[in-house]
């Protein structure tokens, strides 16, 4: 059987191996500490042979991305100044490459085609969890949670705050109306929302719901007029800003906090981020190297994993992105994987703003929405073969995608007749 280099590498006409390759991935980057190295190869046979297919579509001009690599490339630059310099050097590698992955997958997929085998990808992952997941005992509340196949009850939680995002993205936003899909959609809207209440992670329950309810905002400001769009934006985000910090400042984060069983501290993170900033101190520009500091053998990493009954001494972290990233890679660090976040959130809030209907970045401005309140309290950006890595990096990459590339795609004929009847593409790059 002869297979088409369009089948693998043209949005549009590889939807098939899109939704397998990004649903694979997806599993992966929930289980590979499960399955071990095997799994990490098979994610990187899913994307990087398609240099080989054809390198100019799978790569496209790399000086456009400068901005994008920056992190990725400090972060290996780190091994010059780290403690741990061999950590450092895999870690760091394995963070670029899997930037790279992202970028090629961001290249050859349309934003439908990941949106559909996003929902594989949890669907897969989170049954999986309910087939053979456990309970964890929690021992600085003395709570049981599930946490199913994973390391922790928050990563369960994203992968639930993922299906249920991905789910209301492909009926609400990308306006999917294939009955298959609606099913699965539906399907998976129930099973993560069991497992996201069986998880008990306040954090994923409450970023899931703001980020539904921004993206649905924003995809509501779509019927209006640019003008009145940028107007009611301003004036419903300062009032939404303005309640937020009455509502903290007035104690509902405590009650808030009190319904899922938390205390203010939340549960030692508070305790934790004083430790970070403090550890930030030591080397504030350039930081103590790329995850060089939750090492065995460090005085630090060995107090807090006993403070915080960590058996295995391994897989902790400040549970903050900001303090982790201050940490490891110092305050250039911090302004470098901030400047992918805050770009890529802005940018595509100003094409849903400034611009005509624009499907693509009301799906990736919710993701961004929901990673950027997620890195204050987790890690979901900082790490490699993560699956909140992948999507910023995939959503980053969308920005510098041209009129052209979007004319070609064949997931929204509804936005190419529009395109179509105006006689020009509408500006929607950056």
């Amino acid at each position: 059987m002869r297979i088409t280099k369009s089948s693998l590498i043209e949005q549009g006409h590889n939807d098939l191996y899109g939704m397998i390759a990004t649903a694979l991935s997806f599993f992966v980057f929930a289980y590979s500490s499960r399955f071990g190295q095997v799994s990490i190869l098979v994610y990187y046979a899913l994307w990087l042979p398609l240099v080989v297919v054809s390198y100019r579509r799978a790569l496209g001009n790399y000086a456009r991305y400068t901005w994008i690599f920056a992190f990725a490339v400090f972060a290996c630059l780190s091994i010059f100044w780290s403690a741990a310099p061999s950590v450092s050097a895999r870690a760091g590698v394995q963070y670029l490459s899997h930037v790279i992955c992202a970028l090629i997958a961001m290249r050859v997929l349309g934003v439908g085609t990941l949106a559909r085998g996003a929902i594989l990808g949890t669907g897969m992952a989170l049954v999986y969890s309910l087939l053979f997941g456990v309970y964890f005992l929690d021992p600085l509340d003395g709570s049981y949670s599930f946490v199913g196949a994973f390391a922790s009850k928050n990563q369960l939680g994203l992968y639930a705050s993922l299906g249920l995002y991905f789910g209301f993205a492909t009926i609400v936003l990308l306006g999917e109306r294939r009955l298959k899909w609606l099913c699965l959609s539906a399907l998976l809207a129930v099973i993560a929302a069991y497992c996201l209440f069986a998880s008990q992670s306040a954090t994923s329950v409450i970023t899931t719901l703001a980020a539904i309810a921004i993206a649905l905002a924003v995809h509501l400001l779509q019927f209006l007029r640019p003008s009145s769009r940028k107007t009611l934006f301003l004036v419903g985000g300062s009032i939404a800003v303005g309640g937020a910090i009455a509502f903290i400042y007035g104690g509902g984060a405590d009650l808030v906090l009190g319904a899922f069983g938390k205390d203010s501290t939340l549960t030692g993170r508070t305790y934790l981020w004083q430790q970070g900033f403090e550890a930030s101190l030591a080397n504030p520009f350039f930081g103590i190297g790329y995850q060089a500091y939750w090492v065995q053998g460090f005085s630090e990493a060995e107090r807090l994993w006993e403070e915080f009954y960590i058996g295995s001494r391994s897989g902790f972290h400040f549970h903050n992105t900001f303090i982790e990233t201050v940490v490891e890679t110092g305050a250039i660090g911090l302004f470098l994987l901030c400047m992918v976040l805050v770009v890529t959130l802005v940018g595509h809030l100003r094409r849903l703003l400034n611009h005509a209907t624009d499907p693509d970045s009301a799906v990736l401005f919710g993701i961004a929405v929901l990673l950027a309140m997620r890195a204050f309290v987790e890690i979901d950006i900082l790490t490699p073969y993560h699956v909140g890595t992948f999507l910023l990096y995939f959503s980053a990459g969308k920005l510098t995608e041209t009129a052209r590339v979007l004319r070609g795609q064949a997931d929204y004929p509804v936005l190419r007749r529009v395109i179509y009847q105006a006689g020009k593409s509408p500006q929607v790059g950056t």
